[in-house]
């Protein structure tokens, strides 16, 4: 049986590659060619094509591609009350490549603003999704994302001498976001998480510890901060997470089944759905969805990759699909790429047409497999 209401039997993880034009718009502004502006009515123009193109090859939901943003988090956590964009030294290292360099650190008491920006990219969004009558699904990245990859050194002594007021903060601050968006009109969001995948691994974990942080007990913690971010979600409002490994330029960054994490993950925190990464070995056995409490949760199974351009087989997909219900039930999967294509403007190394056939073959595969 299809699903009416979100996570959708076909969906997708939000990022899409950025168009030319928009990528052309940005060099010229960085010039001084154009205004901010000139590029935002670009950018408007390009959010109703990819809005309407996800209508039109059935999806059920549409995202703006995040074709407003730089990064899949700064660009959001820059713009909290009490946070800052800067220039660190060194990039974050992936699998034989290094990103710009970009962080985010919290210089104040932390807050979410009333005039966030990401909240008029939502109102435009939901507009021309309306206009496409599909479902409006806004990105935003977890609240654990600020804290575990700068961890204590990335968090004012001065404003923060304490850790457990700045995580209360950070619950706060989040909670007042999933009010902010629901006021907006948004009845999809996601929290997009590289973090519980950090826990998995034990490179990240030891990384943690040689930057001055104990991990142990993070992912009560986290669960903590979540589940009050979402206490006061309204009953129409679906709330969903996506856990990666790291995405940039078709590169990762961690490996490790879900095992040491699935427990609190799936049963723990109050999430609607949780998009899980599983287009490689490195993400392991589908074994730790038998933790996800059988009722209303779903697991979107992201068995097709966005990293590469081959097309994977509708018959393999189905299979891996068989092998996660063994250990949930079917009734309680979806089926979407295990990340999105662009999680920084760079985008992964595939060409656009082969992200559209990636996205077709999920909604043609989810309708075989539980019907129209």
């Amino acid at each position: 049986m299809q699903r009416t209401k979100a996570p959708f039997r076909a969906d997708e993880v939000g990022s899409l590659l950025r168009p030319a034009k928009i990528k052309d718009a940005r060099a010229k502004l960085e010039k001084g060619e154009i205004s901010a502006d000139d590029l935002r009515k670009i950018e408007d123009m390009e959010i109703e094509k990819v809005v309407h193109k996800q209508a039109s090859i059935g999806l059920k939901l549409a995202t703006d591609g995040e074709f407003r943003r730089s990064w899949w988090h700064f660009d959001f956590l820059a713009k909290l009350t009490g946070c800052e964009l800067f220039h660190p030294d060194t990039g974050i290292q992936f699998a034989g490549v290094q990103t710009r360099h970009d962080a985010v650190r919290v210089i104040d008491k932390l807050d979410f603003p009333d005039n966030h920006p990401m909240l008029d990219h939502f109102r435009f969004l939901k507009k021309v999704a309306d206009q496409a009558h599909v479902t409006a699904k806004m990105t935003i990245p977890s609240p654990a994302v600020l804290h575990f990859r700068g961890g204590r050194k990335s968090i004012s002594k001065d404003v923060y001498p304490d850790l457990e007021p700045f995580y209360e903060d950070l619950g706060k601050t989040y909670r007042k976001a999933v009010k902010a968006f629901y006021d907006a009109g948004c009845r999809y969001l996601q929290f997009d998480d590289t973090v519980w995948a950090y826990l998995c691994s034990q490179d990240e974990l030891q990384k943690a510890r040689e930057r001055g942080d104990n991990p142990d007990g993070l992912q009560q913690i986290y669960a903590r901060i979540i589940n009050y971010a979402l206490a006061e979600k309204p009953a129409d409002m679906v709330v969903t997470t996506h856990v990666c490994r790291g995405n940039f330029r078709s590169t990762w960054i961690s490996s490790g089944g879900y095992e040491p994490v699935a427990e609190t993950l799936l049963a723990g925190t109050n999430y609607d759905g949780y998009f899980l990464e599983y287009d490689s070995d490195r993400a392991g056995g589908f074994e730790p969805l038998r933790f996800l409490p059988r009722g209303n949760k779903v697991v979107v199974v992201g068995v097709i990759t966005s990293k590469f351009g081959e097309l994977e087989k509708k018959d393999d997909i189905k299979r891996r699909l068989e092998e996660a219900a063994k250990f949930a039930p079917l009734e309680q999967l979806a089926l979407s790429p295990q990340c999105g294509f662009a999680s920084t403007e760079e985008g992964n190394i595939l060409s656009e047409e082969e992200q559209w056939a990636k996205l077709s073959l999920a909604v043609e595969i989810a309708k075989e497999v539980w019907g129209n």
